[in-house]
């Protein structure tokens, strides 16, 4: 995947979404944005003012993982620096990513306010922050924080937040212009948001993915079925995990009941576990195998 050229960059330290890399004549902007109460960071090209007046750039909706936020990709994940890169290698072209807070978008919205009115819900000792220095002011217990996360809202309301996405953004509104991509628990949404919209996205994304149990509630009902259905569209289904990730037999299983059900899937394994160098890679890896050139 061109991976050799990648390394003639060095990494860039950021510290929010809102920070832009201007070193690069092609590196675009990242910047803040709320859809339907739903923090972003989303990035732009840098010519993408002249040029959407006229077009729709390809669009990839990256989740983050469990105790993150909206910050991570940008932050953690370096996400100008990988983005300059590819472009100067044109290994892939211009799109815009959608970086949401996939926390808050699992709550509807009377909940999140009273939950971000009322930051210590639970001073138990047990609390979680991410490194971005952003709005996670929450200090939940892993349970609560799951709890939230796999209650199925984000999911089902995935529809409202795109189309309300896609009249902000000049953007891909076919399957072909359109990627979704997580981690660990930003995967699990990710396998869950593409079957309960199948035929919407033509790449599909699986980073450390917690293909884990979920309730009986939708959209987790009777999700081998939908998962089936929506591979009659032939997306690309990548899946990426390191050989020592905690999740790695979760994957493994799930690997297999795709193979039963002969569904078509593209799978990379690494070394390492569930670290940030991994969703690096998976993310650079995963791109260039768009046809977004």
């Amino acid at each position: 995947m061109k991976h050799s050229v990648l390394l003639l960059f060095s990494l860039v330290l950021l510290a929010g979404c809102s920070r832009t890399a201007s070193q690069s004549p092609v590196v675009g902007n990242v910047s803040r944005d709320t859809i339907l109460g739903v923090p972003c960071c989303v990035y732009l090209p840098n010519d993408y003012a002249a040029r959407s007046r006229t077009e729709r750039f390809p669009v990839l909706y990256l989740l983050h993982g469990m105790y993150g936020s909206e910050d991570d990709w940008t932050v953690q994940g370096n996400l100008l620096h990988w983005m300059d890169s590819l472009l100067t290698a044109q290994s892939v072209g211009e799109m815009v990513v959608v970086m949401p807070d996939n926390f808050l978008g699992s709550i509807p919205p009377d909940e999140r306010q009273a939950l971000m009115a009322s930051p210590d819900i639970t001073p138990d000792g047990e609390s979680f922050s991410t490194s971005s220095g952003s709005a996670h002011w929450r200090k939940l217990t892993s349970e609560q924080e799951r709890t939230y996360e796999m209650s199925g809202y984000w999911e089902t309301h995935f529809p409202l937040f795109m189309a309300e996405t896609e009249k902000r953004y000049s953007i891909a509104r076919e399957p072909s212009g359109r990627a979704i991509a997580g981690l660990s628990m930003g995967g699990f949404h990710t396998m869950h948001i593409s079957h309960y919209m199948p035929a919407t996205f033509a790449y599909i994304g699986l980073f450390s993915p917690a293909v884990i149990p979920a309730d009986s509630i939708e959209p987790y009902i009777d999700w081998q079925t939908q998962v089936i259905r929506m591979m009659d569209a032939h997306p690309l289904y990548w899946i990426a995990i390191g050989r020592e990730d905690h999740l790695f037999d979760f994957v493994q299983n799930y690997r297999l009941w795709l193979e039963d059900n002969h569904l078509e899937y593209t799978y990379y394994q690494s070394a390492g576990g569930h670290t940030w160098p991994n969703w690096q890679d998976y993310l650079v890896r995963f791109l260039t195998l768009t046809d977004w050139k």
